[in-house]
């Protein structure tokens, strides 16, 4: 496919992986502000809880949107107003003293800006970039760069708080975000080309299509799953160890564990894709979430068991996104895959926000995570069964249309 020069299949990658680095970075690291907020503020966890998890929801309903603009009108416009949106959103949360402030800011703002910046956006552009022999390793180096973010980001959103305060911290990860707007000039795609070169098909055929494929509404199914267990843990397992008496440094190092081994988990489970059947790996992927669950909460809590799971939840944190991306670029194509993609986000993020909300919601109702835990457990079980019997035997379309 051609394309300018330098915007080789290489840096298409570089710039989508700091673009992931910076947005999901910070957005993991909003579980650190719960505890001084809540403080300060004098709000409830729930309340704080029901911020994020509509940031969340949010995030997952603009997906389709986002990816339709994307898929029709470029990649690179759609994040640029992204960056603009999300450091909006951290400077108004900043400054946030209400429920509906907090709502505002931190939920409808950012989750529109995650939308733009997250990785149905950006996968459409790499899987585009790269063969199908390659994709599938592709979309893991780049969830890796995500995880990466999680990785670096959560001490620097740490020491922010440390050093300045919460007020501030949000403030500079403002400034911080403003940095993805120029990396979007890597990211420009030649539409004209993909034209010529590409399957002609409307997005309301494509959608039709999607729908009445049952591979791919089971797929949908089980990434609500994955949503519902990793926002929990990701806005509620600090406050779960301060509660167990463990120091804030141990939630932040293990928040930061999970995402220094989610870099070699979303390659490494990538590079399986690539090799490997994608909807046995990631029905493997989730039981084997389910039994390090239970193994974490049936052990008492310490230091060494906070981070042998942090790490072993990390390797399996995001390996599902090159799985399921790279499996609806497999059956599907990848024209729409910012579109389709972005439609499974959807559901993984309708299942966010019930994972956060629901999470602050039993634990103001009974003081404890506990019934939480044993509901992601379920859960996970559930997501493995659901993707055993998709269809996942590519499309094979008559002839493309003429123009």
């Amino acid at each position: 496919m051609s394309r300018s020069n330098w915007r080789t299949p290489t840096v298409v990658l570089a710039a989508s992986g700091i673009v992931l680095t910076i947005a999901l970075g910070v957005r993991h690291g909003f579980g650190l502000f719960l505890q001084p907020m809540t403080m300060d503020l004098g709000i409830s966890r729930e309340m704080f809880s029901i911020a994020i998890a509509l940031q969340n929801l949010v995030y997952g309903l603009s997906q389709p949107f986002t990816g339709m603009i994307a898929d029709r009108f470029g990649v690179a416009r759609v994040v640029i107003g992204g960056a603009i949106l999300y450091a909006a959103g951290l400077v108004l949360m900043s400054v946030s003293t209400t429920s509906l402030a907090l709502n505002l800011s931190a939920g409808i703002l950012i989750g529109i800006a995650l939308g733009c910046t997250g990785f149905a956006i950006v996968y459409g552009v790499v899987g585009r970039a790269f063969s199908a022999e390659k994709r599938s390793v592709a979309l893991g180096i780049a969830g890796a760069a995500g995880s990466f973010g999680q990785f670096i980001m959560l001490p620097y959103g740490q020491t922010l708080i440390n050093f300045l305060g919460w007020q501030q911290a949000l403030v500079i990860l403002a400034l911080t975000v403003l940095v993805i707007a120029p990396l979007s000039a890597g990211l420009v795609e030649d539409k004209q080309a993909q034209d010529k070169e590409l399957h002609k098909q409307t997005i309301p055929e494509a959608l039709r299509e999607a729908f009445s494929h049952r591979g791919y509404l089971l797929l949908c199914a089980g990434y609500t799953v994955c949503g519902f267990q990793l926002l929990f843990i990701s806005v509620h397992f600090p406050a779960y160890l301060l509660d167990n008496r463990m120091t804030p440094e141990t939630g932040m190092a293990a928040l930061a564990l999970i995402g220094l081994f989610n870099i070699f988990g979303s390659y490494t489970w990538g590079w399986l894709g690539g090799r490997h059947t994608k909807k046995y790996l990631l029905s493997a992927l989730y039981f084997t979430r389910a039994v390090a669950i239970t193994i974490f909460i049936a052990l008492p809590i310490s230091p060494v068991t906070v981070f042998v799971f942090a790490a072993t939840i990390g390797f399996l944190w995001l390996g599902t996104v090159p799985l399921t991306s790279g499996l609806i670029a497999h059956v599907f194509g990848v024209r729409y895959l910012s579109t389709l993609g972005g439609i499974a986000f959807l559901c993984h993020q309708i299942g966010s926000f019930l994972g956060v909300w629901i999470g602050g919601y039993l634990f103001d109702s009974t003081g404890s995570y506990r019934v939480m835990w044993i509901l992601t457990i379920g859960m996970g079980v559930v997501a493995g069964l659901l993707n055993l019997p998709i269809d996942d035997r590519q499309i094979m379309r008559t002839a493309p249309k003429a123009a």
